[in-house]
C-alpha cells in the first residue's frame, strides 16, 4: 500500500467542557500544547508538535469517552510521559504493553483523561 502523502492535521476530542480540557490538555502535554487560534470565526485550539488538538463540545451524535479510535502519541520516554499524564490526573486504562520492536523495547498504554477520551502513548521504556 503506498502511504499517504499527507500527515495528520488534527485530533478532535469531545468534552462536555471545552475550557476546563483546554487547560487540562496545555498541563497533561507539559509545554508541548500551545493555544492557537484558527478559522473564522475565530477557534482556539492546542497545537502539538504540528497536529491540531481541537478540543469541542461533545453532543447527541458524538459524546466524550472511550468509544472511538485512539490517537497514539510518540514520546521520547514512555515512562516520564505516563508519569506526567498521571500527574495531570490522567487514569491508566489500558496497558502498558511491552512490544519487541527492531529499534528496541517499546512501551504503549491509553489512558482517560478527566472526561473519559482515550490518549495513546508509545515510545521507548
Amino acid at each position: 500500500m503506498k502511504p499517504m502523502p499527507f500527515p495528520i492535521a488534527a485530533v478532535m476530542v469531545h468534552v462536555p467542557d471545552v475550557e476546563a480540557a483546554l487547560r487540562w490538555y496545555e498541563a497533561a502535554f507539559a509545554g508541548e500544547a500551545v493555544r492557537v487560534r484558527i478559522g473564522t470565526p475565530v477557534f482556539e485550539c492546542l497545537s502539538v508538535h504540528g497536529v491540531l488538538l481541537e478540543i469541542v463540545p461533545g453532543d447527541e451524535k458524538v459524546g466524550s469517552g472511550a468509544s472511538g479510535s485512539v490517537v497514539y502519541w510518540a514520546v521520547d520516554d514512555f515512562d516520564a510521559a505516563l508519569r506526567r499524564f498521571e500527574g495531570a490526573g490522567a487514569v491508566l486504562y489500558r496497558g502498558p504493553l511491552r512490544l519487541d520492536d527492531p529499534q528496541g523495547v517499546q512501551c504503549m498504554c491509553q489512558v482517560r483523561d478527566p472526561w473519559g477520551n482515550c490518549i495513546g502513548i508509545r515510545g521507548p521504556a
